[in-house]
């Protein structure tokens, strides 16, 4: 399954019935949920990844691209927990009262798993800003301990072994 975020085309398995899908793209989200508040966020992707039975939540960060919103490395990790708090309200909320078959089955897929991966997916050639993953690494793990004590932050050309995608 091929979703594309800007200039990075994500390729998720999904042969064994995995799900892949842009929350930030719902309708249930766009509609109804953002509405909740002012300041609602969503994260890019979901990937409800059967095999390894958990739920990947995918931010994507294209500083090699002029118009990725300008958040300052020291602000990127708040931005991401922010992002990954109101996702998983707005899956909570979608399961129950989104009219899309499709974002109800995939929320319900998702809460259902034992384990939520974070991952922030960064890439930066020619960026303003150097940003140092290990750091922004330590950032998110400090502040989602609760979600997920082991986030990661990955490029295209730095996916984990665990991650089952491919990224051109």
């Amino acid at each position: 399954m091929r979703i594309t975020e800007g200039d990075l085309n994500f390729d998720f398995e999904a042969d064994d019935g995995s799900l892949a899908s842009k929350y930030d793209e719902w309708i249930f989200y766009r509609n109804h949920f953002c509405k909740i508040a002012e300041s609602v966020k969503a994260i890019d992707f979901i990937y409800v990844d059967k095999k390894q039975r958990c739920t990947w939540l995918i931010e994507v960060k294209d500083y090699r691209h002029p118009h990725t919103e300008p958040i300052k490395p020291s602000e990127l990790a708040d931005a991401v927990v922010l992002k990954v708090r109101d996702t998983l309200a707005g899956l909570v909320a979608a399961q129950c009262n989104a009219n899309d078959d499709v974002e109800k089955q995939i929320s319900k897929a998702a809460l259902n798993m034992p384990k939520i991966n974070v991952v922030l997916h960064i890439e930066q050639t020619h960026c303003r800003w150097s940003i140092d993953p290990a750091d922004l690494k330590i950032k998110l793990k400090q502040k989602l301990k609760a979600a997920d004590a082991h986030p990661k932050v990955v490029s295209k050309d730095r996916l984990t072994n665990d991650m089952r995608w491919v990224v051109d």
